[in-house]
């Protein structure tokens, strides 16, 4: 893994995204074995160098991508124009250069020039001013790598969260929620926790869709009719999957530290109990895409922008699992390109 490339993508130029890059990677303690390669313009980064103080950052330029070293920083100039910041203001120059810089890496990653990428926050309300006509990121990424089915996957050291709707309004969920979408992202989930996480049998939650899932039918139909028996197909279908649960009970008693994924139905139902659990510490993730990508679980930030006040770690950690997930997908395909390799058994002695 030591040619790995994970580029990074700069996000809303009046937004935190190129601060928290700069921060993260001019850190002392960042020592990557990988090789980060910015997705973004030269001009911003001694913009923000200034703003941060971080005068000693240089990353280098390059005219090959194949002859880089491990380790180093890399920037690639996705555009020349000299860009307007407009610092703690969503306009559509952000929007644009932010689709720009995303364009940049993509395409470099349909190449196979990049086994991840990371891409810092946008704002979605400059993106659509600048023509982005997209909802997110995890909606240009499915179409861009020809995917019909992603799924949207909130990380934290405390629990995996998926969702079957990503950014729809409310009142759209109940018609998006059909059958075979369902069993399509509970499939991709069973499959992201084994090949991404290294989870041999994943133990999945599903969430019903109305309070107290539905309560046996007198507060809405769609948990006894839909989603039960979407659990009851994945159990013959060999998942280990259980549910519907109702979110608040869920986390009000601490049975999500039971599961290794959670299907939620909607957006704030999973990534409420996400961040207020593990905010500023998660990584948002798309699951079924032919490459890693992870994100920051935070958006533009503009109050925070120059103020030295925003954390680092979520970037951090996104910059981490993007890695860690790409080891364990190499790891994964070894594994089942020869089936009889297998990890060492652990005894008391040690291992055998």
């Amino acid at each position: 893994m030591n040619k790995l490339r994970i580029g990074i993508t700069m996000g809303d130029i009046n937004g935190i995204g190129p601060e928290i890059i700069i921060r993260t990677l001019n850190d002392k303690r960042f020592k990557a074995n990988y090789t980060p390669i910015i997705y973004g313009s030269s001009k911003i980064v001694s913009y923000y160098r200034n703003i941060v103080g971080a005068n000693d950052f240089h990353p280098s330029y390059f005219d090959n991508i194949n002859n880089l070293h491990t380790g180093k920083v890399y920037l690639k100039n996705c555009w020349e124009d000299k860009a307007a910041i407009n610092v703690g203001q969503a306009t559509e120059e952000g929007g644009k250069y932010a689709a720009l810089a995303l364009e940049a890496a993509v395409k470099d990653a349909q190449m196979g020039n990049l086994d991840a990428i990371v891409t810092a926050p946008i704002n979605k309300s400059a993106m659509h001013m600048s023509g982005f006509k997209y909802p997110g990121h995890t909606e240009y990424l499915s179409e861009a790598f020809n995917v019909r089915e992603s799924v949207m996957m909130m990380v934290s050291s405390a629990m995996r969260i998926a969702l079957a709707t990503n950014h729809l309004p409310i009142k759209d969920v109940p018609s998006e929620l059909v059958k075979d979408k369902i069993i399509k992202k509970l499939i991709i989930l069973d499959q992201s926790l084994r090949k991404d996480f290294g989870i041999q049998k994943p133990n999945i939650a599903v969430f019903g869709l109305n309070p107290h899932a539905g309560d046996n039918g007198s507060i809405g139909k769609e948990d006894l009719e839909l989603i039960k028996p979407v659990i009851i197909e994945a159990k013959k279908n060999g998942m280990l999957v259980s549910g519907p649960y109702s979110a608040d009970g869920f986390f009000g008693s601490g049975q999500f530290n039971k599961f290794d994924g959670i299907l939620a139905m909607y957006h704030d139902q999973g990534l409420i109990p996400f961040k207020a659990l593990s905010f500023g510490d998660g990584v948002n993730f798309t699951a079924g895409l032919p490459i890693v990508r992870t994100s920051p679980d935070h958006g533009t930030a503009y109050d925070l922008v120059g103020t030295g006040k925003a954390e680092i770690s979520s970037f951090r950690n996104a910059l981490n699992l993007a890695y860690d997930i790409c080891r364990s997908r190499k790891e994964y395909a070894e594994i089942n390109a020869n089936p009889l390799k297998k990890k060492p058994k652990l005894t008391e002695q040690g291992s055998e």
